[in-house]
C-alpha cells in the first residue's frame, strides 16, 4: 500500500506539470488557474480520493488552515508592495485611499446589516462576517493587478494596492467582531479596541515595515561591499525580509500584514542604483506565491461538503448577490465620486473603469485566513458554522465567476480604455531616502 503522503506529492507534481505546460492555452481561455486547483481539490477531498483531509473524525484543523493562509497572504502582500513604483503622495494614491478609507468600511457595514437583518445574526457575528468578507484577495486577483514595475495603469494599481492594504486593515474590524462575540457590552472593550487594535496596531505596522525593511537593505548593502553573496542565495533576502518584518511586528502587537506590504514598498524604493535587485526579488517571490496558491486552493476544494453548503445555500446566495452586484459596485461608485484619473484628460474616472473596480472585488485566501483566525479566537457553534459556510461558498463562487470573467473583461478594458489613455512615465521616487 502506497503512503497517502506519497500519492499527494504525485498528484500535486502532476497538477503543476499540467498547468505549467498548458499555461499558454489556459491563459487564452475565460478560465483561471484557481478554478482548476479548486476542482482538483474537490477531487482529492472526501467526495473523491480522500487524499487531502483537514477534517478527521468531525474535527476541523483550523490551526493548520490559519498558518498556511497566513504564509500565503504575507508573501502576496509583499509582492504587491514590490510591484508598485509610485511616489508616496496623496494625489498619486488617491484611488487607494478611497478604496480603503471609504469602500472597505462601507462593505463591512453593509454586510453587517445584511447579517443582522436577513441572516438572523447578532451585531457581533454580523460585523465579523463583514470583516471576513470585506478584504479583496491579493493572491487570486493577480490577473487584474499590476503586471510589472513599469505598469502605471490606474485600474491595476488601485486593485493591487487595495488588495495589499485591505488584507491588513480589515483586521481591526475582525477584532471588533471577536470582542463583540465575547462581550455584547461594547463599553467594556471599545476604548481598548480604539487605542490598541486600531491606532497602535496600524501605526506600529507602518513604522516596523519601514524600519525593519530599511535596516535589512542597509545591512545587505554594507555586506555586499565587503563580499558579494552567493547569487543562488541572494533572492532569499526577500523571504528573510518578509519573515523578519512580520514576526517582529507581531511581537509588538502590530499588524504584520500591513508591515510586510510597507516593507515591499520600502525595498522597491531602496535600490535606485540597482533596480534589477527588486525585480529579481519580485520574480522569486511570485514563484513562491504561485506555488502556495496551488496548495491553498487545493485545501479549499478538499474541505467543501455538499450538505452544509446546501443547508446555508439561501443565506450564502443572499450575501453573494448583494456583495457582488450591489454592495461592492455601489460602494465603489460612492468612493470614486469626483476621482480624477492621473493619466487622462478626463475630469472623472471612466464609467467603465468604475464598473470594473466594482466587479473585481475578488474574495479568497485573505477571507480564509480571517475565518480560521476567528475560529481560533472565540468563533464557534451555530454562528461559526453559518459564517464558515457562507464564507466558503462566497469564495468558491468568486473563484468561478471572477475566474471566468477576468480574461474577457480585462481584454475589453485593455482594448477600449487602457490603450486610449495618455500614460506618463513613473515619477522619480525619493521617499525613505
Amino acid at each position: 500500500m502506497v503512503d497517502i503522503y506519497i500519492i499527494d506529492l504525485f498528484v500535486i507534481g502532476l497538477l503543476l506539470l499540467m498547468v505549467t505546460l498548458g499555461s499558454g492555452w489556459i491563459a487564452r481561455l475565460p478560465l483561471s488557474f484557481a478554478i482548476i486547483y479548486l476542482l482538483v481539490g474537490i477531487f482529492l477531498g472526501p467526495y473523491g480520493l480522500g487524499l487531502v483531509q483537514l477534517r478527521r473524525d468531525q474535527v476541523f484543523n483550523t490551526e493548520l488552515l490559519e498558518k498556511i493562509t497566513e504564509l500565503v497572504v504575507i508573501i502576496s502582500v509583499f509582492s504587491c508592495g514590490l510591484r508598485i513604483v509610485r511616489p508616496l503622495r496623496l494625489g498619486v494614491w488617491d484611488i487607494t485611499v478611497r478604496l480603503i478609507v471609504f469602500l472597505m468600511p462601507i462593505s463591512i457595514f453593509a454586510l453587517a446589516v445584511v447579517g443582522k437583518l436577513f441572516l438572523g445574526m447578532n451585531w457581533g457575528e454580523a460585523i465579523l462576517l463583514g470583516a471576513i468578507l470585506a478584504p479583496t484577495d491579493p493572491v487570486l486577483a493577480s490577473e487584474v493587478q499590476l503586471t510589472d514595475t513599469n505598469d502605471q495603469d490606474e485600474l491595476r494599481f488601485g486593485l493591487t494596492s487595495e488588495g495589499g492594504l485591505n488584507d491588513a486593515l480589515a483586521f481591526p474590524f475582525v477584532y471588533f467582531g471577536i470582542h463583540a462575540l465575547k462581550d455584547d457590552n461594547w463599553s467594556n472593550w471599545f476604548q481598548q479596541w480604539i487605542t490598541v487594535d486600531l491606532i497602535w496596531a496600524i501605526a506600529s505596522g507602518i513604522v516596523m515595515g519601514i524600519v525593519v525593511a530599511k535596516s535589512i537593505v542597509l545591512i545587505e548593502q554594507k555586506i555586499q561591499k565587503r563580499r558579494a553573496t552567493d547569487e543562488l542565495m541572494e533572492d532569499f533576502i526577500a523571504i528573510s525580509t518578509i519573515l523578519l518584518t512580520y514576526s517582529l511586528t507581531e511581537m509588538i502587537n502590530g499588524y504584520g500584514f500591513l508591515a510586510v506590504f510597507v516593507a515591499g514598498l520600502v525595498v522597491q524604493r531602496s535600490y535606485r542604483k540597482n533596480p534589477e535587485k527588486p525585480l529579481a526579488q519580485l520574480e522569486f517571490v511570485e514563484q513562491i506565491e504561485k506555488l502556495l496558491e496551488v496548495g491553498t486552493i487545493l485545501l479549499l476544494g478538499s474541505i467543501l461538503l455538499f450538505k452544509p453548503m446546501l443547508n446555508y445555500a439561501m443565506q450564502s446566495l443572499i450575501v453573494i448577490i448583494l456583495l457582488f452586484f450591489i454592495i461592492r459596485p455601489v460602494g465603489v461608485w460612492i468612493s470614486t465620486i469626483g476621482k480624477r484619473p492621473l493619466e487622462s484628460q478626463r475630469r472623472t474616472l471612466h464609467p467603465g473603469t468604475r464598473l470594473l473596480f466594482g466587479w473585481f472585488g475578488i474574495r479568497g485566501v485573505g477571507s480564509l485566513y480571517y475565518l480560521a483566525y476567528a475560529f481560533g479566537h472565540g468563533l464557534k457553534g451555530e454562528a461559526g458554522e453559518k459564517i464558515a459556510w457562507i464564507t466558503y461558498t462566497t469564495i468558491v463562487v468568486s473563484v468561478i465567476v471572477h475566474g471566468i470573467s477576468t480574461t474577457p473583461l480585462m481584454k475589453w478594458y485593455e482594448h477600449n480604455l487602457a490603450n486610449q489613455k495618455k500614460t506618463t512615465p513613473p515619477a522619480t521616487i525619493d521617499e525613505f531616502e
